[in-house]
């Protein structure tokens, strides 16, 4: 008899689109049809849109339904913490989308809870299976994991003819967003199309059992998708 195949889902940069991500949670499970995998968020879960607040609400206690659920670090997460936490960084915070993730917990810095700040800042920077590497930015070839640096894993961007992944592994990441994505390329693939602002995120589905990119897309559009 043949073993079912399993599915890991990615879901890119969020950025504040809680109506988007309580979609694309539904549409994997209704993808899925019963079977619960990986489920691997890559950061860049607050800013520029106007429910960061939300979405971390959502994502904090799991997913929930058997499924494995992978949070990864993105830099605007990294940002929100820093800007939280040390006033001389909140302007550089604010200026690049923490005014709309500020907003959503009413626009008092003390109002954000001790536990979302705590949940962003302990989030994983990279994730890999038997195929693939998830990361947000990008890794540097020929750098081990263990001796890359924050920087990279969380603002690296690819030259745009750049189709390596790392060694055998297929990298999967967002953060240079691309509104008519997702790249998809021999070695990695870009999940982000800046769904913030072009109202369409698209998810990720990677066959456990085989290497490579993704075998499946599942868009999720909002009222402003496009």
């Amino acid at each position: 008899m043949r073993t079912r195949m399993s599915f890991t889902y990615v879901i890119p940069d969020i950025h504040g689109r809680d109506d988007l991500l309580s979609r694309a949670l539904l549409d994997i499970d209704a993808h899925a049809s019963g079977k619960a995998g990986v489920i691997v968020t890559i950061g860049d879960y607050v800013n520029k849109g106007p429910q960061s607040r939300q979405v971390i609400e959502r994502l904090l206690p799991g997913v929930g339904g058997g499924w494995r659920f992978v949070a990864l670090k993105g830099n605007h997460d990294a940002m929100m913490v820093e800007g939280l936490r040390d006033p001389a960084k909140q302007a550089f915070w604010l200026e690049r989308g923490g005014d709309t993730a500020l907003a959503s917990y009413g626009g008092d810095p003390a109002a954000v809870p001790q536990a979302h700040i705590a949940w962003l800042d302990q989030l994983r920077l990279l994730y890999v299976d038997a195929h693939r590497l998830y990361v947000h930015a990008g890794v540097e070839a020929g750098t081990p994991l263990e001796k890359q640096s924050e920087k990279t894993l969380l603002w690296k961007r690819y030259p745009k003819d750049d189709s390596s992944g790392f060694g055998e592994l297929h990298v999967v990441h967002g953060h240079d967003n691309d509104p008519e994505g997702p790249l998809l390329y021999e070695g990695r693939t870009n999940l982000d199309t800046a769904a913030w602002k072009t109202g369409r995120l698209t998810v990720g589905v990677f066959d456990d059992g085989r290497p490579g990119g993704p075998v499946d897309l599942i868009v999720v559009r909002g009222a402003d998708g496009r």
